[in-house]
Order: C-alpha cells, then structure tokens, then sequence
C-alpha cells in the first residue's frame, strides 16, 4: 500500500505525522512525505522519504504586518485563509504527486487542504490526523473562501471531508464533534534534540519547564528578548530550578537569562518532561499531550486557536490551571506553579490523564485502519 502524507510547514502540525508514518513503513508500506520547499529539510531529518509540494511563503511572513484580529473567532478565519493560501501554493505539486505516485490513501494534518482536494479529485481515500481539542471549523471557513478565489483551486463541491479522523487526545478531554473519531495513542516526536545529562539523574529540587513551543517564539510579542521576562521574574519567588525549552538560536537572542535557568536550548519532552515537576507551556497540542502522557501537571498560558480549548480541556480534567495573559500580574504565576508542586490533586489527575492516554489504541492500529480504508 501507498501512503502520502501531507502537511503545512510548521513543526506543531507536522511532528505528530511522524510516529504514525514510521509506523506504516514499518510494516512494510510505502510512505512519502509532501511538504513545502522551505520545510522538506525539517522533514528529511525523520528519515523518511520526502517530496516537495511546492514553492509556498512561510506561515510567519504571511501574517507580518496584519493588524490584530476584532475577535477569537475572526483571528481563526484570518488563519484558515493564511492556509488556504498555503494550500493554492502546494495544490499543483500535490496533484502531481497524486498523479503520479497514485497513493491507495492521503494522510493530511487538519490545516493542510491540497492533499484532501488532490485525493478526491482522484478518488483516494482520505485520512485526517486532528491536533487540538477544538473543531476548528472557522479554518475550513477561511481556506475555502480563499480556494474558491483560485483558479482550479476549489470545485462546486467545496472542501472535502475525510473518511476517517484519527485523534490522539484522550476520550475524556476531547469536545462532541470529535465522537466519531478513531482514538490513537499520542507517541511523541522531538525532532533532533540531545537528551542533556541532567534529564536522567536525580534532581535536588523541583524543576520546571518552560516552553512557547515552535512557533510562538517567532511570531508577535512572543518572538521579543524579553518574552520570558514575567514568567521567569515570578519563578524567582520559589526554590526551583527551571529548564527552557525553545529553539537554540532563540535561546541565544534571549540571553542572558536568570541564574536559576539551568539550561535554554533544544530539548527533546518525551525524555525531558518525566525529569520535571511542573511544565509551564502554551497549550499547543504536541507539548500538552507529551506532559500528559508523563503525568505531569501543567500552567497553560493560552494565545490563539487551538491552544485555548487545549488548556481549557487540561484545567477541567483537573491536570493544570490556564491563565490569560490578563490574568498573569505580579507574583500570579508563582503564586500557580506553586499551588501545582504543593497539591497532590493536580498531580493525581495528572496521572489519571496519562493512564488514559496509554490505554488508547496503538499506532499499529492505526495504521490497519489505513489499510482498511484503502480496501
């Protein structure tokens, strides 16, 4: 069987595809990657195999300069028209590769719509991988308006849906539109980040990790120095130690960095997280689940999209506390992460989620369904 699995170039979208790849390839079907030009060489790195789909702009250079949005639901079509615009870029070599590769099944994140309109026009069947809580249907909104303004980019027919979704958050945390989906277990990937040696010996005191995951720091007031100042400010009024998660060369525009910063650079969560006590992230899918999956309690510092119901979703299941940026004043962070250390109920649920997640199907699963889809 052949399987084309498609996505925008953000390492958010993308990453989750590549457990499920690796695992259909090694069954011994044939897989291939389609991502845009500037992205094919993040997606060489997983070791398998690559085509581009593409010549298409950055998803940062498409929103440089846009005046904030005048709602939540509004600053979500803004988005779903920045991937429509994304897919009009890709919809040409995506067709070709549909073509001429002739894949049994296309393999698409939720934010990526050439593969799911070059498979129906070829009559493939199609599968979606959802990150997030949300349905996100405001997306679909914004792609297909700005579809339908290309030529040949967008039928009468509209956007397809695909014949199956596959979801990897847990049954309990997950929203009504999602109760046809087929459940997956959440299996982390890094990218190409070195365990540090601290992550496998004992720690002296609590630690926590910091993250704003992939893309904020390159986007808005995040993607500033000083970014971390009012987290890493308040984190000084408790005995921790404190782990930054980001990209080295921010790492590097950020420094220098508090004293009780034990280390800021690339760091692989899967193996990382299990060796902290506390994880204060964004609320974006990979790095939520993969705190989860450890059964470590989070602070969720939501901005946009999916990261809002992500959190919301963490703090009702009794995992975490989300606060909005209008809710973190002086000492407000201490004040959570302390409340996460100190009550044993947050780490409790923290466990409970993450028995959930590992009781979800396998990846190998997943995979026959794929092949049950193609027959």
């Amino acid at each position: 069987m052949r399987i084309l699995f498609t996505s925008v170039a953000l390492p958010g979208h993308f990453f989750p595809l590549v457990p499920l790849a690796w695992t259909c390839r090694t069954l011994g079907h044939e897989v291939l990657i389609a991502v845009p030009d500037h992205f094919a060489a993040t997606a060489v790195r997983t070791g398998l195999p690559v085509a581009s789909s593409g010549a298409v702009p950055d998803f940062v250079d498409l929103q440089a300069g846009k005046a904030p949005p005048r709602s939540f639901e509004d600053g979500l079509v803004e988005h779903g028209e920045v991937f429509g615009r994304m897919a009009a870029g890709q919809l040409a070599g995506v067709r070709t590769l549909v073509a001429s590769w002739r894949p049994d099944v296309v393999v698409s994140e939720r934010a990526e719509f050439a593969g799911p309109l070059a498979a129906a026009e070829r009559g493939v069947a199609r599968a979606e991988f959802q990150w997030g809580i949300p349905s996100l249907d405001e997306y679909r909104t914004g792609a297909a308006r700005v579809l339908a303004a290309e030529p040949g980019g967008l039928g009468a027919a509209g956007l397809p849906q695909p014949h199956l979704v596959f979801n990897a958050w847990p049954p309990s945390l997950r929203l009504a539109h999602a109760a046809g989906h087929r459940g997956v277990r959440h299996v982390a990937y890094n990218g190409d980040a070195r365990v540090p040696g601290w992550a496998v010996a004992p720690r002296r005191r609590p630690r926590v990790c910091v993250t704003l995951g992939t893309l904020l720091p390159r986007l808005g007031d995040a993607a500033r120095p000083g970014a971390l100042d009012r987290v890493l400010s308040d984190l000084r009024r408790l005995d921790v130690e404190v782990v930054v998660a980001v990209a080295d060369d921010v790492a590097a525009r950020w420094q220098p960095l508090p004293e009780q910063v034990a280390h800021a650079g690339m760091l692989p969560l899967a193996q990382v997280l299990p060796a902290c006590d506390v994880l204060i992230g964004h609320g974006g899918h990979g790095t939520t689940l993969t705190a989860l999956a450890a059964g470590r309690p989070q602070l969720l510092l939501p901005r946009f999209d999916d990261q809002v119901d992500n959190a919301g979703a963490v703090a009702k299941s009794g995992a975490g506390i989300r606060l909005y940026p209008e809710e973190t004043g002086p000492g407000v962070i201490a004040e959570a992460v302390g409340a996460l250390l100190d009550d044993p109920r947050f780490g409790g649920a923290a466990e409970s989620v993450a028995a959930e997640i590992a009781a979800q199907p396998p990846l190998a699963d997943a995979a026959q369904d794929i092949l049950a889809l193609a027959g």
